[in-house]
């Protein structure tokens, strides 16, 4: 069953925790679509998702944070990426930037990382103690299944599926801001034009 009180999402993000901090990826009900997640800070984990999902090694893979300060400890804010921080997160936008010194030089490509905080609590729980590599849960190309019980049949070697009731929604808007004006490299659910709006701080 979903985990849809309190109790439930405690024991959900409690087994989901578990099975991360032992480099297994977990398919997880993000905001947007069911997704795989593996602790962004574990090379190995981030290599089982790819072979999982059948994906070339150059493809790059978003990271889910809990907060904005955990974004900012990955990729460098400008005023601009703020104000879309500050108006879409928690929420269907991913922001790709210019990464930080610090940042683990496995995520990301070259010289940015897409960074987002999902508007899920399960997600936010479970991204806590640590930025996640996630990616949604489809074989390379093909479609991701709407719900916890189609995951777990497409990806039989998981050992955990957290349900979080059906997921039919479009996946986020990836949206550039190292250029002078914010370039969206994948369409969803937030237009161009807002986002334009939102960053030049002109939305009201």
């Amino acid at each position: 069953m979903p985990a849809v009180n309190a109790e439930e999402r405690v024991a959900a993000v409690a087994a989901a925790l578990s099975a991360l901090r032992t480099g297994e990826p977990v398919g997880v009900p993000t905001d947007t679509v069911y997704g795989l997640a593996a602790d962004a800070a574990d090379v190995g984990a981030i290599e089982q998702l790819f072979e999982l999902k059948q994906r070339p090694a150059d493809r790059t893979i978003a990271v889910l944070v809990a907060d904005v300060a955990a974004a900012a400890s990955l990729v460098e804010l400008d005023e601009p990426a703020r104000r879309l921080a500050e108006h879409f997160w928690p929420g269907p936008l991913t922001i790709v930037a210019a990464r930080t010194a610090s940042a683990p030089p496995h995520l990301g490509k070259g010289s940015t990382i897409g960074v987002r905080l999902p508007g899920d609590e399960t997600m936010q729980a479970i991204a806590g103690p640590g930025p996640l590599a996630v990616t949604s849960a489809n074989l390379h190309g093909g479609l991701t299944p709407a719900t916890a019980q189609g995951v777990a049949d497409l990806f039989p070697t998981l050992s955990l599926v957290i349900d979080g009731g059906p997921r039919p929604g479009a996946s986020s808007t990836v949206v550039d801001v190292t250029g002078s004006t914010p370039a969206v490299l994948r369409e969803g659910p937030i237009n161009l034009d807002e986002i334009i709006a939102a960053a030049s701080g002109s939305d009201p």
